[in-house]
């Protein structure tokens, strides 16, 4: 069957659109402005990718004086952890190794111990039973993940805004108890020294012990004054002391009895 529209006009009615002879009109047959804007395309094409570099060449540059001048962090910001107090001094951490066990880089080492404050004990440094007697974080490893902060039952384990943790030495980025604990804050008392008088381990973490009563604070000056126990050295600088020296942890742990079975996993 023979079609019939050859030859024909078929353009829609109405269509507003070019037809076939404008679609392929010369481009000596285009309108004045079109040439002109494609020239300057043109013309400008090499340096176009420069716009960028020329329009902030020369705006005044906010130069990050670090580290005479460091910019403050975001308030939840991942830094360096921190073992908390309780308003007496007592450590909040009790030594249950929930952070330990949360860690996913295999990052904490945590032994626990038990607080013995009778006479010719090693003396009490949390609420409660027990006590974190050696406590170890491997920044070597750690990835700053905040698992063991929702791990830990009391928030004694906490993160600062600290995060100038660079250094040369693999030793000394193995941070012990002695680096990690919070320091001593106004009226504190340093460990150990007997709870607060009428007062339970629940009644510390209820927020009901505001500072160190008078008969702690006779305690505590009874025990400097005429008292030097080991036990109680050895709890209060565990681990690489100062992480000085490299290795050094394995010999503090090996004057505990129970090193050969809390050693393993220790830091390389």
């Amino acid at each position: 069957m023979a079609d019939d529209t050859v030859g024909k006009d078929v353009t829609p009615q109405g269509s507003s659109g070019p037809n076939g002879a404008q679609v392929g009109s010369p481009r000596q047959q285009r309108s004045g402005s079109e040439r002109e804007k494609g020239f300057l395309s043109e013309l400008f094409a090499p340096v176009a990718g420069f716009g960028v570099s020329f329009s902030t060449m020369f705006r005044k540059v906010a130069t990050e004086e670090y580290p005479e001048k460091p910019r403050p962090t975001a308030p939840r910001f991942h830094g360096r952890h921190q073992l908390n107090r309780h308003p007496d001094g007592l450590e909040k951490c009790v030594g249950c190794e929930l952070c330990a066990w949360a860690c996913p880089a295999d990052a904490i080492l945590v032994e626990g111990a038990d607080n013995d404050d009778t006479p010719g004990g090693a003396g009490r440094f949390s609420p409660g039973e027990r006590y974190g007697r050696v406590y170890q974080i491997n920044y070597l490893r750690c990835i700053f993940c905040g698992l063991c902060i929702e791990a830990c039952p009391t928030r004694a384990l906490t993160m600062t805004n600290f995060y100038e943790l660079a250094d040369n030495d693999r030793g000394k980025l193995i941070f012990t108890k002695d680096q990690l604990l919070a320091p001593l804050q106004g009226g504190m008392l340093p460990p150990p020294f007997p709870m607060a008088d009428g007062m339970e381990e629940r009644d510390y973490y209820l927020g009901k012990v505001s500072g160190p009563t008078d008969g702690q604070r006779a305690y505590v000056d009874a025990h400097d004054a005429g008292t030097d126990d080991d036990a109680s050295d050895f709890a209060e600088a565990p681990g690489n002391v100062g992480a000085s020296v490299p290795g050094q942890h394995d010999v503090v742990h090996a004057a505990h009895p129970t090193s050969a079975d809390t050693r393993e996993g220790a830091n390389p």
